[in-house]
């Protein structure tokens, strides 16, 4: 089992698939991270999904904002019953000024590809009305009955 830790920075994905290609007999990743780089989540999700990993989630881990895409990821996704995921709003790209019309233009865009990133995962998308209506500054921490509704977990276990 890898160990991912921390918040999730711009460039993480290459250095998570440097460092998975490094490692040698991985079957597992247990994930602890408040989130960060939406776009690099996604990424390391589809990388762990490619190798055929399974996600894990120890009884103090939390994985919040973009931790969830990496959770998802996994070909089977354990949560244990006292872990924590939490989803909220996000944005995309760089944090600018821009005119309305282009914030929301890459916004809608990002929410596009995170929609279809879960659907490929095999998780249903309807768990997108928790992020898209909780506030930036907040967290939705999934309820064990609907990490197991949405298939972001496919077990929830000690």
């Amino acid at each position: 089992v890898l160990r991912v830790t921390g918040t999730i920075e711009d460039g993480d994905s290459v250095r998570f698939s440097k460092a998975l290609e490094a490692e040698e007999g991985i079957n597992a990743l247990r994930l602890n991270s408040p989130g960060g780089s939406v776009r690099d989540a996604l990424d390391i999700g589809r990388a762990i999904r490619a190798a055929e990993l399974d996600t894990v989630m120890g009884a103090v881990d939390v994985c919040f904002s973009a931790c969830p895409y990496i959770l998802a990821g996994g070909r089977e996704r354990r949560v244990h019953p006292d872990a924590q995921v939490g989803v909220h709003q996000h944005y995309f790209g760089a944090k600018t000024v821009l005119p309305a019309f282009l914030a929301v233009e890459s916004i809608q865009r990002g929410q596009g590809e995170v929609m279809t990133f879960l659907d490929d995962m095999g998780v249903d998308t309807l768990i997108m009305q928790h992020a898209l209506s909780t506030p930036p500054d907040e967290i939705y921490i999934l309820l064990q009955d609907e990490l197991l509704s949405y298939r972001m977990a496919t077990e929830v276990t000690e």
